[in-house]
């Protein structure tokens, strides 16, 4: 469901990333863009859906190797429980049959972890607007497909 994003207020994210490495590194980098605000993080999927529950962010990027019930199943609750919230599922690999696990959970993308960190915001932007986003090496072609209209 798409929402109006107000400029003058930061983008609250949630980091859900087992990798404590990684989730420090991803908050650095995005600490780095100018109105961002990391407010949370998380190595678990019961984590990551507490500390959503408890600070209402904007968007969620999730690890799809998220330990316990996985990032396509924390995605999920993480929406039941914020819905306003957008989830961006963040993965060392895809392929159609993980996009669709994405997809069906309810998340606003799929995007390669480690890519670069400019694409990652032009995706939380999209994802901010009700856009779809999905990385098009996951896809294997543009990156256009029904389901998924913008790239990052």
């Amino acid at each position: 469901m798409p929402r109006e994003h107000r400029p003058t207020r930061s983008v609250r994210i949630l980091l859900a990333e087992s990798g404590a490495a990684a989730r420090g590194a991803l908050a650095i980098r995005l600490g780095m863009v100018p109105g961002f605000a990391v407010v949370a993080r998380a190595a678990t999927g019961d984590e990551a859906v507490a500390a959503a529950t408890a600070v209402r962010p904007d968007v969620a990027l999730v690890d799809f190797e998220l330990p316990g019930a996985g990032g396509p199943a924390t995605a999920a609750a993480l929406l039941a429980e914020v819905p306003e919230c957008r989830v961006l599922m963040l993965a060392t690999f895809g392929g159609p049959q993980r996009l669709r696990q994405v997809l069906a959970a309810g998340a606003a993308g799929f995007l390669v972890e480690d890519g670069p960190v400019e694409d990652l915001v032009r995706a939380v932007r999209a994802a901010l607007t009700g856009e779809t986003v999905i990385d098009p090496a996951f896809t294997g072609r543009s990156g256009r497909t029904p389901d998924a209209p913008t790239p990052p």
